[in-house]
């Protein structure tokens, strides 16, 4: 019975693994081409199997798009959630949140451009589901951006043009990927979050 279960648990783990990279080459796809462009033959034919082979691991193009979407969705929801019960002072917490998407933006690009660009393909009630939680997500920034103007730490800024600005920021670092500049992603990170902040606390 332990041979079989091993056996077992091998093959799911194996299963898994194959998922996992499937998913990391549709991510790479999904961004370069675009969703709708990219067809499972594609996907098919970068992962190295038949067409056929790919349904043993994933029911369709759109189960893929939902597992990368929401799977960043999860990550975003989770840092924010532990920043809210945390204790650091509002600045901290939206230096936390630009680190936060820097690093998701310089070693998840193809993930994270994927659910910034391409949400709008995801098919109902996962659409909905999207629009609520990115909803809720900005109301949380705002929410940090507006205590820390109420408690003297940062200047009177629209909380919804500093969280624009942020994210809007961290969605240019693309073009670092496509570039020959030689900046470190420490240096990249610590630069934008001086620039960031600077602009938000309060002398």
């Amino acid at each position: 019975m332990q041979i079989v279960s091993l056996s077992m648990a091998t093959a799911k783990r194996k299963k898994a693994s194959k998922k996992d990279f499937i998913l990391r080459r549709a991510a790479a796809m999904f961004s370069e081409k675009g969703y709708s462009a990219t067809s499972m033959r594609d996907l098919a034919d970068a992962v190295g199997i038949e067409a056929a082979s790919l349904y043993n691991h994933i029911q369709s193009k759109a189960e893929i798009l939902q597992e990368i979407i929401f799977r960043m969705t999860n990550d975003c929801n989770v840092h924010i959630g532990e920043l809210e019960k945390g204790k650091l002072s509002n600045i901290k917490k939206v230096e936390s949140l630009i680190r936060f998407h820097v690093q998701m933006m310089m070693y998840q690009c193809d993930d994270y451009t994927v659910m910034i660009n391409e949400w709008m393909h995801l098919p109902e009630p996962y659409l909905t589901n999207f629009n609520i939680q990115r909803r809720q997500y900005v109301v949380k920034m705002e929410k940090i951006i507006t205590d820390g103007f109420q408690q003297g730490e940062m200047k009177n800024i629209a909380p919804y043009v500093a969280v624009l600005t942020l994210l809007s920021s961290v969605r240019g670092l693309e073009f670092w990927h496509r570039s020959s500049q030689k900046i470190s992603p420490q240096k990249i990170e610590d630069d934008m979050v001086n620039f960031l902040i600077k602009g938000l606390k309060k002398n």
